[in-house]
Parts: C-alpha cells; structure tokens; sequence
C-alpha cells in the first residue's frame, strides 16, 4: 500500500462529514498520521488559535504531525511570538486576530483551540461548521448548555474533536492503569473517590483598573463575557480565577481528576444524582449567586462538594489534601497523582499486572499513547478519540453542577438522563448564561 498524501486525508476528512464510506489510508501496524521521517505535502495542515502557555505547548506537540500554516491570538504578541518560534510557526505562518478569518481558509485541515475557556465552545462549533477537525484544551466549556449545543454539532458534523485531558493518555499510564483496575474489581465495589484539587492564587489582593496593552483586542478578548474594565490579572493565566471566564479549581484541575474519577466508575455517560456543598470559601462577597465587587478573583478557593452516583458512588470533590484521586472500594485503597500510583492494591500489580489489551481498550483500541498523536490517528482514521465530547461534557457537567452549588450554596439534585436540576428552577437557569451581543454562540 502507498503511503497517504494530503489528498488522501482531505478525502477521508469530506467522506466522514458526508456520512460516507470511513477510510483507513496507513499500513496496518502504523501509529501516526504523520510523522517527521515523511514529505511535507503528506502531512495535515494547522492553525493554532490561542498561543499563550497551553496554546504553546499544543503548538509543539501538533507540529510534530502536521505543518503550521497559521496563528491566531487576540494577543498580537503572543501571535508573532509563536510565528517567529522555530517549533511553532518557524517564521512562516501567517498571522490572525480574530479566529473566523482563519476558520475561512480552505487549506486547514486541524486547529487547535487554546484559547481562554469562555472562548473554547464557540470556535470549537465554528470549527466544525467550517469543516475542521479540533483538538481543543479542557475544559471544554464554560456552562452545561454549551456542552450539550457542542455535542449536538459534534454528532451533526462527524468531525473528530479531542480534549486536552492528557491524563487520559499519557503520565506512563498511571491514570489509565488507575482506571483499569477499578473497572477490572481490584478493589471490589467502590465506596468514595476523593478527588484533590488544591492550589489558588493570593486570592486576596485588590487589582487596580487600567487601560489595555496595545497589542490587546481587549473587547475580543472578553468575548460572551460582560464588557468590564481592564484588569491585567483577569486575563492570559490568571483567568481561570475569576467565573466570568472559567470555573476556578473546579473545572480546571476538575476537568482532569473528575474525568478520571468518572470514567474509572463507569459513569462516563452519566452524572451524579446530588451534589452537597460541605464546605465553601470564595474571596469575596456573594449574592444570588453573583460576586458584588469586581477588581478581586471570585472563584471559590476551599471547598468540599460530594456527589452521589446512580451507583451509589459517592464522589468527594475538595481543596485541602494532596492533589490526586483517592479510591475506596471494600478490598482496599490507593492512590494517584501526575507523581505516583500508590497503595496495597498497586503492589499486588507485580504478581498480577493489568494486561495491556485493557489499556488499549481503554484508547477505544488505539496503542498510541500521546495525547496529541491519538488525536491524529483518529483524525487519519475518522475514529473516536480517547477523549471525546461526549464523555468529557458528561465529566464537565459534574464539576459545573459542583460551582453552580458553591456558588447558591445549596444543595442540587441532578437527571442525569433529562440533564436537569429537579425542583429547583432558579438552579436550572445556570445551565446557561446570557451572552454578549456580537458573540452569542450558534449551534
């Protein structure tokens, strides 16, 4: 068989959007798409949306498989940083500000959207609309509804979407084996997760109001969000403090541990069925469910939520121990982190392994096991990555039920089948949020 040429993967990319026959166009037994041993024109063709620290790294990690033609970044300095890196753009990509004017470009095959998380749905939609395949940083968006309108797409589309969830493929496989020894029973029936999720910034400095930098589209950079003042420590990486634009703790390192949690459970495709607030600390005053001061971080900086699964699982989100998952089930406990596998069940690994056909299973039979390559296999072979929308908007939804009871301060029971709040409409009108004119995601 010959090896496969842009044509080739923008054939199987259009018969995929079309409902046509899946093309599988690599030699039995290859890995990747792409990789650096072949000719430039078998290679995908990239644009980068988002090129701060995270937006960096996909960068890199996306060149390594395909060619970058474009950047874009509301951030020009960001952008021409990144074009003028030699493991990004190597001073030949072309430049954007606003991300639809790359999305109309005919010779981008993938893009990777690393942008703030208040930004991640709508371009993510606009992506598929317009053909793309996505590779998108967690999480995956900010509000419930945005989850369910992007799966819509997803499904209406046929396009292949990966999530930034790493932990799903890479860290020397410790989740992965976390997961597999759950589902395989080494622990018996589980009783409690605890997921860790600590970490905040000086959360309580006041921040002075001042004008933009000039490289800046501020207004861009707020999008959907409410037109404020410009503060430096709300945007780049500080913007994950603040719910305008993302979830706190919750969703950031949620989005990871929560995943795991849910999958190792079997409640991928599901959610919990109470969420409790056991315990909540935010930096400023709340009303409604609404911060009353503006120039300070908003996001909840200690916390204890339990929710409770259809399975009677009973899943501890909190603040205030060692970042990682806890498992609990009858025959034993142990414990993982980016750093360790650890506990009695994880030493009886040594006398009875996990066999790597589970693992495997678990990439949904892909061996590869970086994150961005999976993303790339599946994208050659019009197959489901290992973290698809579906399941991380089912993961997600969890973590946004988790703030939306910090921030009531009440307890919330979920269905998961329905995916709503029961008896408790004023609850169930978070699941969304009112849009800034001009930037109202269209599903």
């Amino acid at each position: 068989m010959s090896r496969p040429t842009r044509r080739d993967f923008l054939r199987a990319s259009a018969a995929a959007t079309s409902g046509g026959i899946l093309l599988h166009f690599a030699d039995s037994g290859s890995r990747t798409m792409a990789d650096e041993t072949k000719s430039p024109n078998e290679r995908p063709r990239v644009g980068c949306i988002g090129l701060g620290g995270m937006g960096r790294g996909d960068a890199k990690a996306v060149k390594r498989y395909g060619d970058i033609l474009a950047v874009c970044d509301v951030d020009r300095e960001h952008a021409e940083s990144a074009k003028n890196e030699k493991s990004i753009g190597n001073g030949k990509a072309d430049i954007y500000e606003d991300y639809r004017k790359l999305l109309d470009r005919n010779d981008i095959d993938i893009v990777t959207i690393s942008t703030p998380d208040h930004w991640h749905t709508r371009i993510a939609i606009a992506a598929l609309r317009a053909g793309k395949d996505v590779y998108c940083q967690k999480p995956l968006t900010l509000t419930i509804d945005e989850g369910k309108q992007l799966r819509k797409v997803v499904e209406e589309t046929k396009r292949i979407v990966q999530v930034g969830t790493q932990q799903r493929s890479e860290n020397k496989n410790m989740f992965l084996t976390a997961v597999a020894m759950v589902r395989d029973g080494r622990i018996g029936k589980v009783k409690r997760v605890t997921c860790a999720i600590g970490g905040t910034p000086d959360e309580g400095k006041t921040f002075r109001k001042t004008q933009p930098p000039a490289s800046l589209n501020w207004d861009m950079w707020l999008g959907q969000t409410p037109k404020v003042d410009y503060i430096a420590e709300r945007c780049h990486n500080n913007f994950r403090w603040w719910y305008e634009y993302s979830g706190g703790k919750i969703t950031d390192w949620g989005a990871h541990h929560v995943d795991i949690a849910q999958w190792a459970i079997g409640m991928e495709q599901s959610g919990p069925k109470t969420v409790e607030v056991l315990s909540a600390e935010h930096p400023v005053p709340f009303q409604n469910g609404m911060p009353t001061v503006d120039d300070r971080y908003n996001a909840a900086t200690a916390f204890r939520v339990r929710c409770l699964f259809p399975n009677e699982v009973e899943l501890l989100i909190r603040h205030d121990t060692e970042n990682g998952i806890e498992f609990e089930g009858e025959n034993g406990t142990f414990f993982v982190s980016r750093s360790k596998l650890v506990g009695e069940p994880v030493d009886e690994l040594a006398k009875n392994p996990i066999p790597e056909s589970a693992l495997i299973a678990l990439r949904k039979g892909r061996r590869i096991d970086t994150h961005m390559g999976n993303f790339i296999e599946c994208v050659r072979d019009r197959a489901t990555p290992v973290s698809d929308v579906a399941s991380h908007h089912r993961m997600l939804t969890t973590c946004h039920l988790a703030n939306i009871a910090l921030r009531l301060g009440r307890t919330l029971t979920w269905d998961p089948d329905s995916e709503q709040i029961v008896g408790d409409p004023d609850a169930n009108k978070w699941q969304s949020r009112e849009q800034r004119q001009g930037y109202e995601i269209q599903a």
